[in-house]
């Protein structure tokens, strides 16, 4: 179902790029939704999630009725928080705009643009934080499938909105912004008969509750850590503002590009080792933990090391092939996305490594950790945006993500070793060598039988597809053909170890 979900918004971003491109209205549209988004981390599936998630698991072990009562709780308190930012959003939506992008102060068409779009978009953070909440308790019984294909509805949202709405309005960033609306008012109905079937529909309620009290407790550090890594994103939108138009476009599109494995793989990932990491640490077994922990580092290698160097070497044919469909993305749009995409990519196995790592604190409910941790990989990418972005313009900002992303892997890795919360197992060498062999093997496959940029630029849309096609699936082919004879069997790490 993530997988779905991802390919959904692949499709979501391929229409928008070839009806919006990378102009004004692209630039205003992606700068007002990340600043919805950058809240929706905050109370919904970021910090809410990791707070929400251990407690709830604990109170259901103890007593239905009590995790029932908590559900009602926590709904009403949250609704509460959630609609009254939403109110507040959408009247101080000129000045969060001029906060977050200050380079459009000069530029008023970008201006009143992303301002008429966040004010549109701005309640959609009501819905997507109870959407949040939803999938945190399903996810928590073991249901991942409905909260993975949820996100879907957001996407054909967005591609009504951009083939139908875009066309028929002054402006395209307005009409993308109705359908974020629309397709967060859609993912909040879906979910609701599902809760219902497994009597977990909540019935808000706005009295304080000692378990509801210690979620926002837990919450205050989470906050700040999950502010930390959207700090990064916001502190790129605002250094993009003041480059030339099409910047921020250029980095949303080939972030969503690194994102797809990160998405398909990472997060559904990620989704399954918090409750799972969180049941084991209440049933007391230390070892089993780390066999856990251990469980979902190998897979991180075994998926994102192939994915970083395929992407790396395929950035041009990526962009090429599924953006540039029409003349509204051009040449030069190509060029300028692949070269951040590279950047990106440079950080794919970090950022897949923190999502696996950082549950190893959250599950203990130790959030201050991770937080500590995480500013200190926030300054590092502030300094090396400000720095990198001199010499590199968009490129800089999208490396210095990748960097930075490293910084919070390596430090959060040590951790859980130094205090023995990680223990690996032993193999490791081995089988990091045979992976190593087969991404080299894969490597070749790939370089030997591309083109140079000009080439696929300059090819028919069929042609670059069918092209791009036939290295994917020869690059996956050769990758676990070489795995496969070097006696590495993928199949024994489905898997996971039990408590």
């Amino acid at each position: 179902m993530t997988f779905v979900s991802r390919v959904s918004g692949l499709i979501r971003d391929v229409v928008i790029a070839n009806m919006i491109g990378t102009g004004a209205m692209a630039d205003a549209f992606f700068v007002a939704f990340r600043i919805p988004n950058f809240l929706r981390r905050i109370f919904g599936e970021g910090a809410f999630s990791q707070a929400f998630i251990p407690v709830f698991t604990e109170l259901r072990a103890k007593d239905d009725i009590q995790a029932r009562q908590f559900v009602n709780h926590m709904a009403g308190q949250l609704g509460l928080v959630v609609f009254v930012l939403s109110v507040a959003g959408t009247l101080f939506a000129p000045w969060l705009v001029k906060l977050f992008a200050y380079g459009y102060v000069d530029q008023p068409e970008k201006l009143i643009a992303a301002t008429d779009a966040l004010r549109i978009m701005f309640p959609y953070l009501f819905c997507i934080s109870m959407v949040a909440m939803s999938g945190a308790m399903l996810n928590t019984i073991g249901d991942f499938a409905v909260p993975a294909f949820t996100p879907v509805l957001l996407n054909i949202a967005l591609i009504i909105a951009a083939l139908w709405l875009a066309p028929n309005m002054q402006s395209a960033a307005s009409a993308l912004a109705f359908g974020v609306l629309f397709g967060g008012i859609a993912q909040l109905f879906f979910q609701m008969p599902f809760l219902l079937k497994k009597e977990l529909l909540p019935k808000p309620k706005l009295g304080p509750q000692e378990a509801s009290t210690r979620v926002f407790k837990l919450m205050v550090p989470a906050m700040f850590g999950i502010s930390v890594a959207q700090i990064n994103v916001l502190v790129g939108t605002l250094l993009a503002s003041f480059l030339v138009t099409g910047s921020v476009s250029w980095l949303y599109y080939s972030d969503r590009l690194m994102e797809f494995p990160i998405g398909v793989f990472g997060i559904a990932l990620a989704t399954v080792v918090l409750p799972s990491l969180a049941k084991v640490h209440s049933s007391g077994s230390a070892e089993a933990f780390s066999e856990l922990l251990d469980w979902a580092l190998r897979w991180v290698i075994l998926i994102a090391l192939p994915a970083c160097i395929a992407l790396i070497l395929l950035a041009t044919p990526l962009v090429s092939s599924i953006y540039q469909l029409s003349s509204v993305f051009s040449a030069n749009d190509v060029a300028m996305a692949a070269n951040a995409l590279v950047a990106y990519s440079v950080g794919v196995v970090g950022i897949i490594l923190v999502k696996v790592l950082a549950p190893g604190f959250y599950a203990r409910q130790d959030i201050k950790t991770p937080v500590r941790i995480g500013v200190i990989a926030m300054l590092v990418n502030i300094g090396l945006s400000i720095v990198l972005v001199q010499w590199l313009a968009h490129v800089g900002l999208a490396l210095s993500v990748s960097l930075a992303a490293w910084v919070n892997a390596g430090l959060l890795y040590r951790r859980l070793v130094r205090d023995k919360i990680y223990r690996p197992l032993s193999g490791w060498f081995t089988f990091i060598a045979k992976v190593i062999l087969a991404c080299l093997a894969m490597a070749v496959f790939l370089w030997w039988l591309s083109a140079p940029a000009s080439v696929w630029v300059a090819a028919g849309v069929a042609e670059r597809l069918v092209w791009l096609l036939g290295l994917v699936v020869g690059g996956i082919g050769i990758y676990f053909g070489v795995l496969y004879a070097l006696g590495l069997r993928p199949a024994g790490l489905l898997l996971k170890p039990s408590a």
